[in-house]
């Protein structure tokens, strides 16, 4: 199976063709987060979601923790896919189906210790696909996503083997781990912000190590 490839953080639209050229399957828009880099305004996303050609997926990362918050948050930008990046409650999960019938929905799962693994049933029933992130939303000051830090993945291959849905990792990968990565969880798809980025700017070079990192992997089997 092939691992797709998510690039996340876009910040416009040369970012985003940038990605796509050198082969990233979806593309990920960062709204407004409580910290975290590669956040952009509701009309950028809007802009850049509305000229990703199929079958390039375009993600919303949103951290609106109500289904009515997210379905208005979707409808503003128009992706392709939401993320949803809190743990938000079971019967907002399940309200979203009815408010979003035709966007595909991810649900983040924050690695923190095994308890990760009791919320695929809670969220399995209402999400199309999990993502495993190095968030820490138990802090202060929440940190749902670009923290440039691996986890756990032993508890991440076990969320994959246990999971009825397709699973993407990210937190902290990078063009010289992801192969031990893709190795060690066998996800469905990668995710990364800040491991292909030089000053904060997308760096083609580390980009097309990392896609070809991800080739190899695939190629030797995973």
């Amino acid at each position: 199976m092939r691992t797709r490839i998510k690039i996340c953080c876009i910040r416009s639209r040369e970012e985003a063709w940038l990605a796509i050229r050198w082969g990233a399957d979806a593309i990920g828009l960062v709204g407004a987060m409580p910290s975290g880099p590669g956040t952009i305004d509701d009309d950028t996303i809007a802009a850049i979601a509305s000229e990703v050609p199929p079958p390039v997926a375009s993600f919303l990362l949103t951290s609106e923790s109500t289904a009515q918050g997210i379905a208005t948050h979707v409808r503003k930008t128009g992706p392709s896919v939401v993320q949803v990046v809190r743990h938000i409650e079971p019967d907002e999960s399940a309200r979203l189906v009815e408010l979003l019938p035709t966007t595909r929905r991810v649900q983040v799962i924050h690695v923190e210790d095994e308890c990760a693994l009791g919320l695929i049933a809670q969220y399995s029933p209402h999400a199309h696909a999990f993502l495993l992130d190095s968030g820490r939303p138990s802090l202060p000051v929440p940190q749902y996503g670009g923290t440039g830090h691996t986890h756990d993945w032993r508890i991440s291959a076990e969320f994959v083997r246990r999971s009825p849905l397709p699973v993407f990792l990210a937190g902290g990968l990078a063009p010289d781990n992801v192969s031990e990565a893709i190795r060690t969880v066998r996800p469905y798809g990668v995710d990364l912000c800040s491991g292909v980025r030089t000053s904060g700017r997308l760096d083609p070079g580390r980009l097309a190590s990392f896609v070809e990192a991800v080739r190899q992997a695939d190629a030797a089997g995973r």
